[in-house]
């Protein structure tokens, strides 16, 4: 797959320019998980200051997963025999999952942002393989994927998911762990190297230290123990005191803010607009991340200014940011759902969440603290052919369980020459550019699909002239034809890209 150099050459000055198909369909694949034909129709001549304002505010009112009866669960709440105890965790797990799957495909901006948090602030459930720890982490995202970035460090940083993770329950004042420590400036904040020192992480690890009660029930939520505190001075980043976890935070936003507003600001820019935010001449995405960063700063670490100025802009509706970010598995599967409409239940998302780590996106489970690489490491020899079977798997279940969805998506993206056109070409070519960013890159390309859509049907049945004899609303081979064309698209590498 050819590798997309960056040169965007727009700024961040305000796209003014009722949406087009393209260009709507864009911003619903870059934040949420696509959108249906009814909303992308519904978006098309809008505009983009109106149509971010309302994502964004729809995201910052929507309500978050509500607590399982199970969240505040410890080990005495479970079967003592363990073998039950171990089902039962296992069950409220895969429950919970199936939620917050349900939860990313209808969230659109909420849980797009609360799944990139994942890949950022890492943990790995199998490190405390705790329901209730895994539920108040994802609450913890979600309370604050657009709210305020100083207040999401901290406290995700308590939560028992990371403490655990982290080693944070392992943290005694007079034996600091660092590994907090030192993933909060290298991976949270500042990017590795990025003005500080080893100093400031044994320093910091003692001001963070305490958090090691457990109870004697595990699962029990970690609370701070005063006598695990480290209570000497200590001296970060040039400030000394008595510092402790609060102080540490606001010692890091106090005198490192330039630095945070650059390394979030430049994650933000290469998960939404392009992976590569430079290019051979240096290119204008530098700048653009400065006009974000001062933004997100002046803003006193808000997000969701950051992200309206982002989707509002001529950068990111640019011709050169279309389609040149490849899907994750996530966004493979969930898109597929989102646009094509496919009747689906509880078994279908957990299905699609176990196929996600079948090629390389295990939900809960980012293979190192420094997360998924995401973009390029999505695709390789077993993975892209991981991908193709795995979409065609779907589609043929989509089609054993109800064929007449197929005709139906057909006719909503066909429009009048669905209903009316003997001419396969014309009626597959909108269904073509609904599942591609901008189209096909050939007309050879287009040949190639309008031959898949063609399927076996006897080329004299296209040839009804003024009263045809085939069309994709009354031709009993119709559903087919679109399943056929559908899995023919799935395997083009302008699939892969969104």
């Amino acid at each position: 797959m050819e590798y997309f150099i960056n040169c965007n050459s727009s700024t961040l000055a305000p796209y003014t320019t009722p949406l087009d198909e393209v260009r709507a369909a864009h911003l619903y694949r870059r934040l949420g998980f696509s959108a249906s034909v009814q909303t992308i129709n519904a978006a098309v001549g809008q505009t983009a200051d109106n149509l971010v304002d309302n994502l964004i505010n729809q995201a910052l009112a929507a309500p978050t997963i509500p607590a399982p009866e199970w969240a505040d669960w410890n080990d005495a709440d479970y079967p003592a025999d363990d073998d039950l105890a171990r089902q039962l965790r296992m069950a409220h797990i895969e429950d919970f999952t199936a939620t917050y799957g349900n939860a990313i495909v209808d969230n659109e901006l909420l849980d797009r942002m609360s799944f990139f948090w994942s890949n950022h602030f890492v943990t790995q459930l199998d490190t405390y393989n705790c329901p209730g720890f895994l539920y108040y982490y994802i609450n913890c995202l979600q309370r604050n994927a657009l709210g305020n970035f100083k207040t999401f460090t901290s406290e995700i940083g308590l939560t028992s998911a990371m403490l655990y993770y982290l080693d944070g329950v392992r943290n005694r004042g007079d034996n600091p762990n660092e590994n907090y420590a030192r993933e909060l400036y290298e991976l949270f904040t500042l990017g590795e190297g990025n003005n500080y020192t080893e100093e400031d992480i044994i320093e910091t690890s003692k001001a963070i230290s305490g958090y090691t009660e457990r109870g004697e029930e595990g699962c029990t939520h970690v609370t701070f123990d005063p006598t695990e505190f480290n209570t000497e001075n200590k001296t970060i980043f040039g400030q000394t005191g008595n510092w402790g976890y609060d102080d540490v935070i606001d010692i890091l936003f106090s005198e490192r803010s330039d630095e945070i507003g650059w390394f979030i600001c430049k994650k933000l820019y290469e998960f939404f607009v392009h992976p590569d935010s430079t290019s051979e001449d240096g290119g204008i995405a530098p700048q653009i991340i400065d006009a974000m960063a001062q933004t997100f700063i002046s803003n006193g670490f808000e997000i969701a200014p950051v992200l309206r100025q982002l989707f509002k802009s001529q950068h990111f509706f640019d011709e050169t940011a279309i389609g040149v970010i490849i899907k994750s598995p996530a966004d493979l599967y969930f898109n597929l759902l989102k646009e094509t409409g496919f009747t689906y239940d509880d078994g279908t998302i957990l299905n699609m969440i176990d196929s996600c780590a079948l090629i390389g996106q295990e939900f809960f489970q980012p293979p190192e603290v420094e997360g998924w690489q995401r973009n390029r490491t999505w695709i390789n020899t077993n993975f892209i052919i991981g991908r193709w079977l795995t979409v065609e798997f779907y589609l043929q279940r989509f089609y054993e369980d109800n064929p007449e969805q197929f005709r139906d998506l057909g006719l909503e993206l066909s429009g009048n020459a669905g209903l009316t056109s003997n001419n396969p070409d014309e009626v597959a070519r909108p269904i073509i550019e609904k599942f591609v960013p901008k189209g096909l890159l050939t007309d050879a390309d287009y040949e190639r699909a309008y031959l898949a859509f063609r399927s076996d049907v006897d080329v004299n049945y296209y040839e009804g002239g003024n009263t045809p004899s085939w069309t994709l609303l009354g031709w009993e081979t119709g559903p087919s034809q679109v399943y056929l064309l559908l899995r023919h698209l799935s395997r083009e590498p302008e699939f892969q890209l969104k």
